[in-house]
């Protein structure tokens, strides 16, 4: 259709709407015909006057309609005399230089081209139909008109002597980086352009943007070439899946695996999750309509320790046009230790008792219990040695900081300092770790925190007007799992999805001694709790109509975390009547709320990659940060990261700290082998803190963890690298004009590509000459001309006036 509306402009205007875009409009009569025609026009005017004042058979209106026909004739002519014509500035033949950039990636070799009634043609082949080979026409216009140089481009960007040198096998599409280069390498010459032949399937790992103001400063236009289909008939696309980077062994992992498709909405397919091969899940999925982006929730159970590569797949379908898209690779560490958490409780009851039962048998827990029997005298549960918590509740951040989680039970606020509940509040926010407040007659507002520095690390809010006595506030919850509660795998008690709501929506009411004024604007319900049909909701001297209340909810505070969980009795969900004496749930809730509660957890020092997976020789970036043993972030550390290459090969790489941020050192190292790396940052020099740990007054040891971090992973998987060229890799059409709009080129297709070597010609860059090109002659103005003289014949005509 542009190619027929094209032709048909040029037809009638001589020349392509582009050479009008281009040119500048100009009168190339000489100065003494224009004064003629002036002269010639002062006596014309009043003879068409006189022509229209004559009288006759004619009225007034067929004078002047025939004066105004015959003086638009005049005009035409006149206007033909001056010489009209565009001014446009054209490349010199075979003095200019353009760079044409093939996309050599193997999402080229995609079968996505209409060719009529034959097969579909690849991309690759069309690419190779336009510029490649002798027969090649634009190949041939180029060579005519320019200097051409010929690139590839994938991974990387590389001189070519032809385009018949491409092989379309690269792993990933760099596009920002190849006009780049192709530009960098042609600065020295007159540059008329770059043209780029593509699907647009860039999936660099930095935007575009630098490179477009780059090419626009030094005013290199971009005429990109789309090749391919913008939309597929069928295919089923895993776009990506996002989870956790780190689990502790035995935890419930929650993937979120974002699918999209065309052709097939509506229809059920299995979604695989395999570990090293071996299937450790598997779920039917409904796709989504045609186009959208759905999030798949898969539930995976992790019991193997290790760096896990995970890659969920779905099966090709019939008719699918790109199955390479169908499988998505995760690494997940899974840790195998033993997570330290402080559970301070403020009296004897039976839920501190079943909380402890729930996960001694749990070898990747361990809940140290610091329970107040009376006053200043404390019973301790499963510490390390006689002198931990032998003064009670730590009173220096360093002791405090130890452990990597807080659960903090039915204890008054009275019981501890100011500087105790500030460092319960810097326990969250500054160390990064997890705080779970319990329920109970001495907790959250009941047990005087309102104007603590603890009530805004709270999720919930408990302050306000006066707050009932605890006493005679009573309610009694049932507990539902919100749409957040049913994507966390805290709350995952079962091994799908369904079930696990099934299980909720059975389990017996709890109790409930907190009046919770709301939750707070950042935080996040998991399970809301109402009051069943029949069930109380008292405070003092009145009935709480329509009561319900936060059962888990938690907010982001800082580095860490907050979780607050204001019911006295989830013991209730072992021992209630209803429940049988074997169901797990209570078990399984308290074990995956605390592997929560230490999730995110960060040591002294930490060690990250940019990505967990990537492609060989791809240059990854590495960021550790340091701090003491009070969790202050240190400068003044010597980083040292130590490498470890899947063949067992070692090495160090010194990491330099990062000036524009406190505590974080960088460094950059690039893979050559293919497996897992594993990384470990170590400090070897790192300047003592200002305090000093002490247990029981003397300085504590240090052990490997102050020193060095937890491993992380890279995986280097050429086979993932190259599947990412196969996600979202329809022909994107809007990146692709974007560039060229930006840069001042154009966008074409196949079917438009053959204006691409006038084009470039025309766009006055490089050594260029100015052509005059005549627009007296057009065809348009012949017709006009032809069309004024017929109109003011056929009115006479009808008029009668000859």
């Amino acid at each position: 259709m542009a190619n027929w509306l094209e032709s048909v402009f040029a037809f009638f205007f001589k020349y392509r709407l582009a050479v009008f875009e281009k040119g500048d409009f100009a009168f190339g009569s000489p100065t003494s015909v224009i004064v003629l025609l002036v002269a010639g026009a002062l006596v014309g005017v009043p003879a068409i006057l006189t022509y229209a004042a004559v009288r006759g058979k004619s009225t007034r209106r067929d004078r002047w309609i025939l004066g105004t026909l015959r003086g638009a004739a005049i005009l035409l002519l006149v206007f033909c005399l001056f010489r009209p014509m565009l001014l446009l500035s054209a490349a010199v033949p075979q003095r200019n230089y353009v760079g044409v950039l093939i996309d050599d990636s193997r999402s080229m070799q995609i079968a996505d081209v209409d060719a009529g009634d034959a097969r579909p043609q690849t991309r690759a082949d069309v690419v190779r139909h336009l510029v490649a080979g002798r027969d090649s026409a634009i190949r041939k216009a180029l060579g005519d008109r320019f200097l051409v140089r010929y690139f590839r481009f994938s991974t990387a960007t590389q001189r070519i002597a032809s385009a018949d040198d491409v092989t379309f096998d690269g792993t990933s599409t760099r596009l920002g980086d190849a006009v780049e280069h192709a530009r960098q390498e042609l600065e020295a010459v007159p540059l008329s352009g770059l043209v780029v032949f593509t699907d647009g399937a860039d999936n660099a790992r930095t935007p575009l943007g630098d490179e477009l103001l780059s090419l626009r400063a030094r005013s290199v236009p971009v005429f990109t070439v789309g090749i391919g289909r913008d939309k597929f008939d069928k295919d089923i696309e895993i776009r990506r899946v996002e989870t956790a980077r780190t689990a502790l062994k035995g935890s419930a992992l929650m993937a979120d695996v974002l699918v999209r498709q065309r052709g097939y909405g509506g229809q059920k397919v299995p979604l695989v999750v395999e570990d090293e091969g071996r299937v450790i899940a598997s779920q039917d999925v409904k796709l989504p309509s045609d186009g959208d982006l759905a999030p798949v929730r898969v539930h995976v159970a992790l019991n193997d320790a290790g760096a896990r590569t995970l890659t969920f797949r779905i099966a090709p379908q019939a008719g699918e046009q790109v199955t390479q898209n169908n499988a998505q690779q995760a690494l997940v560490v899974v840790r195998d230790r033993r997570e330290k958490i402080l559970y301070v409780e403020g009296e004897p009851r039976s839920e501190m008792a079943f909380i402890r039962r729930a996960v001694a048998s749990d070898s990747n827990l361990q809940l140290v219990t610091l329970q107040r029997t009376a006053e200043n005298t404390f019973q301790r549960f499963d510490v390390d040695n006689g002198e931990e918590l032998a003064g009670g509740f730590p009173k220096t951040r360093e002791e405090l900081f130890r452990y990597r989680g807080i659960i903090l039970g039915s204890v008054d606020a009275s019981l501890l300092t100011r500087d105790q509940l500030q460092m319960l509040a810097d326990f969250v926010s500054v160390r990064g770790g997890g705080l779970l407040l319990l329920g109970g007659r001495h907790a959250f507002g009941e047990g005087g925190y309102t104007g603590t520095p603890l009530a805004p690390v709270m999720p919930v809010v408990i302050g306000g007007e006066a707050v009932p006595d605890s006493l005679t506030f009573l309610a009694d919850i049932k507990a539902e799992l919100t749409p957040a509660g049913a994507a966390s795998a805290a709350t995952q008690v079962a091994p799908t999805e369904d079930k696990s709501s099934e299980r909720w929506k059975a389990l017996p009411a709890v109790t409930s001694v907190n009046f919770l004024r709301g939750i707070k604007p950042g935080a996040v319900v998991l399970l809301n709790g109402v009051v069943p049909e029949g069930g109380r909701a008292e405070a003092p001297g009145e009935h709480v109509r329509h009561y319900e209340q936060p059962v888990l909810c938690y907010q982001r505070f800082g580095k860490g975390i907050a979780i607050a969980l204001p019911i006295q009795d989830t013991f209730q969900w072992k021992m209630g009547a209803e429940v049988a004496v074997d169901d797990p749930t209570f078990v399984t809730f308290w074990r995956q709320l605390l592997r929560w509660l230490t999730s995110d957890v960060p040591n002294r020092i930490t060690v990250t990659s940019q990505s967990d997976v990537t492609g060989a020789r791809e240059p990854i970036a590495l960021n550790a940060e340091v701090a003491d043993s009070g969790f202050v972030m240190r400068n003044d550390a010597h980083v040292v990261a130590h490498l470890t290459a899947p063949s067992g090969a070692t090495r160090d790489l010194p990491m330099e700290w990062a000036v524009d941020r406190d505590g974080e050192y960088r460094a950059t190292f690039t893979p050559d082998e293919a497996g897992n790396y594993q990384i470990v940052a170590e400090v070897e020099d790192v300047a003592k803190s200002s305090s000093p740990p002490k247990i029981a007054g003397r300085p504590a040891p240090d052990t490997i963890r102050d020193r060095a971090s937890d491993p992380t992973y890279v995986r280097v998987n050429p086979a993932s690298e190259a599947s990412r060229e196969f996600v979202d890799a329809e022909m994107r059409a809007s990146l692709l004009q974007r560039i060229s709009r930006e840069t001042g080129g154009k966008f074409y297709t196949p079917s438009t590509v053959n204006a691409l070597p006038e084009d470039i010609a025309l766009s006055k860059r490089g050594v260029t000459v100015v052509n005059q090109m005549d627009l007296w002659d057009m065809p348009v103005i012949f017709l006009m001309l032809v069309g004024l003289v017929c109109t003011e014949w056929a009115y006479r005509k009808q008029r009668g006036l000859v």
